[in-house]
């Protein structure tokens, strides 16, 4: 590749965190992920993300006993990360409705994962290892956070300081394998 721009040395260099130093992340930083999230572009402008922070290690505990319990034991682990996210989304607009109906696309997933990629890039550059997970009980974790039914628990983000430096080696697929210009379909 010919360019190498600060933007792509930060996105090659960001892995998942999975163990992390037993010390609390500032909320200034935690809120600084939160405004990057929140410039994030979204269908009709929407902005449906909502982030709930747990930050507390009792509330992590007695979220994880719900949300990660039975067949979602494998993502206890997370119960040592200093922070939880909860990123949730309202789903009750009509273009959310409309556009799965029509589009087969639901347009909040979208959203909500360029929000949280804004967010674990911002969390990277300022030092900080998190992780998306998405094997959790969202039902329970609804409850949890008393979230009306339009409401959904997308994912959530493990935050923290790294306890390790993550490897810097990792299989990709080559970009000449993915990448076609001006493609056209055979008849």
């Amino acid at each position: 590749m010919s360019f190498q721009t600060p933007l792509l040395s930060l996105i090659k260099s960001r892995r998942s965190t999975r163990t992390f130093l037993e010390k609390p992340v500032e909320r200034d930083k935690i809120l600084t992920c939160i405004e990057a999230a929140r410039y994030a572009p979204s269908a009709e402008n929407l902005q449906l993300w909502r982030f709930l922070v747990l930050d507390d290690a009792d509330l992590i505990q007695k979220f994880g006993a719900q949300a990660f319990s039975g067949i979602y034991r494998p993502t206890r682990w997370a119960l040592k990360a200093p922070v939880l996210i909860a990123m949730t989304a309202k789903v009750d607009i009509l273009v959310n409705r409309l556009g799965r109906l029509v589009q087969g696309t639901a347009f909040y997933l979208l959203d909500m994962g360029i929000a949280g990629e804004h967010f674990v890039l911002e969390a990277h550059e300022l030092g900080l290892g998190t992780c998306w997970i998405g094997w959790f009980n969202r039902r329970k974790a609804r409850r949890f956070f008393k979230l009306p039914l339009n409401y959904r628990v997308v994912a959530l983000l493990a935050m923290g300081y790294p306890s390790k430096l993550p490897s810097k080696s990792r299989k990709l697929v080559a970009l000449n394998k993915i990448v076609h210009f001006n493609f056209e379909q055979s008849e």
